[in-house]
């Protein structure tokens, strides 16, 4: 008979407690992540940022790795489109990520993997005819990021990459790991830079595909920043384009040292050495008359992750007198 008035009475403070633990678990609930609200400017386009993306889409390799290389793969809800293999050390984390499409993912197959964050590599990732613009992705709740190089205004430079992986650090709360990277590269790059020395920089013409007209790098992408950094110059840095087609009497006129192939897709590279090869206009070409080719996947040539990686390749193909006497004790 004694025990029931201890339960009631026990039961009766049930509610009290529970209304004295509410208010503070709503509160921590509502205190925001370290380091944010984030504001960032992008391409001309501001969004605030309240809390890490959860949920990411990333469209184009180059921007898929540069999220794998800051180790944020769990974050990720889907990926689309490669230009050529992925780089072995990211394998194991892009295989625990959907692949939402070859190519670009069609608008109902992106808002099936229900992204909060959707960042594109190219500007024809927000492509509005197919209902992926920015616009309509902001409306739909998403928010956005296009890889800086694909900006409209400005000439990307490697600090442009170095910013580019400070703002996605800042973007997912992990900017100890963005910055972590950049040291790394700026490293590499200055390493590579001091191995070159004060060498002459030599031409070079970017062949990337083309048959009546040669498409080829501009001097307004990262691809064009990369040749003179490996000693190199590009014939074409007056092209006011990332890429663009170029005649194939420019190519003869400007007399390149050396060809750097862009490898990816269906035609390989010693298809594309032998169309050059074979080419009686080029004979001339002091590159096809001494048969001197440089090779770059395509994904080295973007503002991404291997760029400074690239750099280093690049340099040991066009300077390779400088890699021999660097090895030499």
């Amino acid at each position: 008979m004694t025990r029931r008035p201890r339960l009631l009475a026990a039961t009766a403070l049930l509610p009290l407690l529970a209304a004295c633990a509410g208010p503070a678990s709503t509160q921590d609930a509502a205190k925001p992540a370290p380091g944010f609200p984030y504001t960032v400017t992008n391409c001309g386009e501001t969004t605030t940022f309240q809390a890490p993306p959860k949920r990411a889409v990333t469209m184009n390799q180059h921007v898929t790795e540069i999220l794998l290389a800051l180790g944020l793969e769990k974050s990720l809800a889907g990926t689309a489109y490669l230009d050529d293999a992925i780089l072995p050390a990211y394998q194991k984390a892009y295989d625990s990520v959907p692949v939402l499409s070859k190519e670009y993912p069609s608008k109902e197959a992106l808002l099936a993997a229900n992204p909060d964050f959707v960042y594109g590599g190219y500007a024809s990732a927000f492509d509005a005819k197919d209902g992926r613009g920015r616009d309509d992705l902001t409306e739909a709740g998403i928010t956005t990021r296009l890889n800086s190089e694909s900006c409209p205004a400005g000439t990307p430079s490697v600090d442009d990459l170095y910013r580019e992986v400070t703002e996605v650090g800042r973007t997912f709360g992990v900017p100890d790991r963005a910055e972590k990277w950049n040291k790394e590269a700026r490293a590499t790059v200055a390493a590579t830079e001091k191995r070159l020395g004060g060498l002459d920089p030599v031409s070079v013409f970017v062949y990337d595909s083309g048959d009546k007209t040669a498409f080829t790098a501009g001097g307004k992408g990262i691809g064009n920043e990369l040749i003179s950094r490996a000693g190199g110059r590009n014939v074409f840095a007056d092209l006011p384009k990332a890429f663009g087609d170029a005649a194939w009497e420019q190519v003869v006129a400007r007399k390149p040292e050396v060809i750097v192939i862009y490898d990816y897709g269906s035609t390989t590279v010693e298809q594309k050495k032998k169309r050059l090869l074979d080419d009686p206009a080029l004979k001339d070409v002091p590159a096809v008359k001494n048969r001197r080719f440089a090779v770059l996947p395509l994904s080295d040539t973007v503002l991404g992750v291997r760029v400074p990686a690239a750099v280093d390749k690049l340099a040991a193909q066009l300077h390779p007198e400088a890699v021999k006497a660097a090895a030499t004790p």
